[in-house]
């Protein structure tokens, strides 16, 4: 039995500001912008490629037994390109703010591209939930 990762939600606090960021400056394909239920708004998004999207929701009671995630506490979901050079100006042309390309140097971070894998950047978005892209050497399908 195969499991597939496919919604990760994403916490945040104006639907349509992160609907707006997503979309527009990321570039993530808008699957679902739908009130489900009286009172309760899913959004849902996929980055170009994948198979995992992300969702965004209001009104939506959580789960039994599960705790919430604050907006802005999502961090770390990554995010893979074959190309970062062209991705950081991608987004630098869309106006996100980014960091620069980096890699993991003999002393920590250090500016600039890596080895195979080891090339990064970062982003957050209006709520300040962080994102990492890292250059793979292939797509996903050749992989």
């Amino acid at each position: 039995m195969n499991w597939t990762l496919e919604v990760v939600p994403v916490p945040v606090t104006d639907l349509d500001r992160a609907k707006e960021f997503y979309a527009e400056k990321i570039g993530f394909k808008v699957d679902l912008d739908s009130e489900v239920a009286p009172g309760v708004r899913i959004i849902q998004l996929t980055p170009p490629g994948s198979r995992c999207s992300v969702v965004m929701m209001s009104g939506m009671p959580g789960a039994e037994g599960a705790g919430g995630m604050a907006p802005g506490s999502l961090q770390g979901v990554q995010l893979c390109v074959t190309d970062i050079e062209a991705a950081h100006a991608q987004l630098v042309a869309r106006g996100v703010e980014v960091s620069p390309v980096r890699h993991l140097g003999e002393s920590g971070w250090a500016d600039g591209k890596g080895g195979e894998w080891n090339s990064f950047l970062s982003f957050t978005d209006p709520d300040g939930n962080g994102w990492t892209v890292q250059e793979a050497p292939t797509e996903l399908a050749e992989r």
